[in-house]
Order: structure tokens, then sequence, then C-alpha cells
């Protein structure tokens, strides 16, 4: 619980503090084991603090408002809101010298030094995996991973960021770390930095954690998305999913399901390929994830200015069999969730030959769809019949909770010029500040 949201919203709305202080009181003994006189002097602080930074003006204390919250908007729920905030957030960074920069939604960032490309990734931890520190850090780790080997590098060093709040268990960083170096040692990849802290500090009370898990890989040849091609062929390999299956599972009732999903199929495939020869001829790679095939593939088709057709006949092949029966049983379209999958754009003429090497590396992969001419959009055959393959607004609920949130909200066309708003501020403070320093 963040106390001094509690506390801003209940002003707010003009609740007086006699009352805000009794009623925060209240929360807080909810949580903490603590003496009521220690909470209400808790509380009262907290008033305080916020009673002296209401109010503060000027661009190091303000910001242009949307109006538009993350839930409504679907940032984080890797659909078309989350997108397109990727989007803007592009915008007020603006152009650098990168070579792949963020403004090509790829799944990691490319730069040059003493003419080795630099790629780093960062993933962060599933949010629903708190309660589980292990998995969290494992999960997190096989996806950062996954993004540094998709665009072409080797990696070679990890870093963990964990934040855990106020009232949660010192323990959970021990396990969290554990499931890091779990996939570091496997892979021989050492995890060499990172940054522990609480929360929001003393204002977030409860045991909630999150973190991050982030890496820097070295490449000679980069498989960014911009390089897809017409003519080159899609090729996906088997995929069991990673925190999002095991989520799945854990809070459907099918925990026994976790297990296939501890696994390094991919990060083995992707090794495999970029010790092979053949790695000089793929163009692009990358992992289904982002919204699952929907939102890959749309973005890759709008980065590469050309049209990603897939075939749909080969795809539940692709998926775990055991991971599919509880995709199947619980509703979810496997075709809209992260199913940790690799999909691999080249010439056809390398397309057997890659399939060799990763199998090879004991993993199946076929060949699911083709790139041509065309705006950049995605298109899905079903029963031999072409037609739309877009991404959602949100993922494909995979809980009962993000079943219930998955509904129509406001209109997306205004909450839009909100954000767009919004990120013009931001980009225009930037400068005004960039100025002054410069």
């Amino acid at each position: 619980m963040d106390v001094e949201g509690y506390v801003r919203r209940s002003l707010h709305k003009g609740i007086s503090e006699e009352e805000v202080l009794k009623l925060l009181q209240e929360r807080i003994l909810e949580i903490k084991n603590i003496d009521a006189d220690y909470a209400a002097e808790f509380a009262s602080a907290v008033i305080d603090e916020v009673k002296i930074t209401e109010g503060l003006t000027g661009d190091l204390f303000s910001y242009e408002h949307a109006g538009v919250t993350m839930g409504e908007f679907g940032v984080g729920s890797r659909g078309s809101g989350d997108f397109y905030a990727h989007r803007k957030i592009a915008e007020v960074i603006g152009k650098t010298s990168a070579d792949v920069g963020v403004d090509q939604m790829d799944d990691g960032g490319v730069v040059r030094a003493n003419g080795t490309y630099v790629i780093t990734t960062v993933d962060g931890m599933h949010s629903r995996l708190s309660d589980f520190p292990f998995l969290a850090g494992f999960h997190a780790t096989r996806a950062t991973l996954r993004d540094v080997y998709v665009m072409g590098a080797r990696p070679v060093g990890l870093i963990s960021d964990v934040h855990i709040a106020d009232d949660g268990d010192v323990a959970k960083l021990f396990d969290y770390t554990a499931g890091i170096t779990t996939v570091a040692d496997a892979l021989n990849v050492p995890l060499i930095a990172g940054s522990t802290l609480r929360i929001g500090g003393d204002m977030v009370i409860g045991d909630r954690m999150t973190g991050c898990v982030g890496v820097v890989g070295v490449a000679d040849h980069v498989t960014a998305r911009k390089s897809t091609a017409p003519g080159d062929v899609l090729l996906m390999t088997t995929g069991s999913g990673g925190g999002t299956i095991a989520t799945a599972a854990i809070y459907s009732g099918n925990a026994e399901v976790v297990e296939e999903t501890i696994n390094l199929h991919f990060l083995k495939a992707c090794d495999a390929l970029i010790r092979s020869p053949v790695f000089s001829r793929i163009h692009a790679m990358t992992d289904v994830t982002n919204g699952g095939l929907r939102g890959d593939v749309f973005e890759m088709a709008e980065t590469a200015s050309c049209t990603v057709v897939v075939d749909d006949a080969p795809l539940r092949g692709l998926v775990a069999p055991k991971v599919l029966a509880l995709l199947d049983k619980l509703g979810i379209d496997y075709l809209g969730v992260s199913l940790d999958a690799l999909l691999v754009v080249a010439p056809p003429e390398y397309a057997d030959e890659i399939i060799a090497t990763v199998g090879k590396a004991g993993v199946r992969m076929e060949r699911i769809g083709f790139v041509r001419e065309g705006p950049g959009v995605s298109r899905l055959i079903r029963n031999g019949v072409e037609g739309e393959f877009l991404p959602k607004f949100r993922e494909a609920p995979y809980t009962p909770l993000k079943k219930v949130v998955d509904r129509s909200g406001r209109d997306f066309e205004e909450m839009k010029k909100g954000i767009d708003r919004a990120a013009v501020a931001a980009r225009e403070k930037k400068d005004r500040v960039l100025a002054k320093l410069q």
C-alpha cells in the first residue's frame, strides 16, 4: 500500500486531516505488527510530508498530466496501448547515436565500442511472482538473456535490481538471487552488479516485491528486426512459456505446469545458432513474448516496413503439450500470450540449415510464415484464408483477475490525445533543462 498516495488522494477529496489520520492508522495496523500509538505517529508524519510538498511548481516539481492511468491505457499489458506508450517514450528520448535505438522497438539496444557491437537489454520480473521469488528471478533472467541472444549477442554479464516493500521478508532477496544465478551459472554468465532497495522507502507498506534483471552482450553480427526483408521466411521453435505461463498455472490451480517452464531450451538454441556458420545469414530474431505472436509479428512488420504473414497450421504443434492443454482448458488465446519461443527470419535457402542447427541443440523448429512487399502490417492464414493478425488492447487474459479487468473502458483515441500531450510536454521540458545545462 502506498501510504503517501493514500493521503494525497484523501486530502484532495476534502477529507479532514483528523479523519485521514484515523483511516491511515487503521490501514497501517492492518499490515504492520506495531502498537496503535506508533501507527498514529507514522500516519501523522506522512500527512505532514504530503502537506509540505503540495503546491510545488516548475519543471523540477510538476509535470503535464495525461489524465489517463497506466491500467486504463494497458501499459505493461503487452497490447496496442502498451505499444503506443512505448513509441511515445521513444519520442521523448529522441534520435540518438545508437545503431539500434528504442525507436525501433526491438528486443535490445545496440551501440558500437571500438568496432564491437555492444547490446544491452533489461526485463522486469513478472508482477504476479512476488510471492515466488525464485521463479521471479529465474524467469526474469531467462527473459533478459533471450532478448540479448535474439539481437545476435553473446551475453557477458548480468545486473540485478530488486525492490521489496517495507514489510517484506529479507529472505526474498536471497531466493530471488538464487533464481537469477541458477540460470547465470548454467550458462556461465556472471551476475556482476545490482541494486537492492525498498519500494518507496517508508512510504510503501506491505511485502510486495518487484525488480528486474539486465544483461550486457557483445556481437559481430546484429539480428535486429529492421533487417527483416521481403522474400524471407519465418521459423519458430517450440515454446513452453516462462513467467507468464508460470503465473497462469499458479493462479489457476495448475501449479504442476510450472515445471514445464524450467528449462534453457531457447537459450541453448540461440547459442547454437550464434556459434554456427549459418548465423551470418540470419536477418532477424525475436522471442515470442510481447502480447504473444500477435504482438511480436505486428511490431516486426511495422519496424521493417513490410508485410509479415503467419500460417496458423503448424503453430499449435509448436506449443509444449502440457502448456497448450492448460491454455485450452483456461480459454487463453495461445497466439496472444507469451510462449517464449524463438522466431527467426532468414532467406528461404538457409531455412533447412537453421532448423538443423537448432535441432542439434535439442529444440524443434518449423516454418510458420513468410515476408512480402507491402505496408508494415501482419497477416494470418487460417484454413487457407488470409486475414488480419493484430494485437489486442491487452495480451490474452491469463489469470482470473486479468479476465475481470479485460473489458472495454474509455475511448482509445481520446486517451491517446492525453498521452500525446503529456509526451510532448516531457520532451519540451527535457529541452528546457538541457539548454540550461549547456
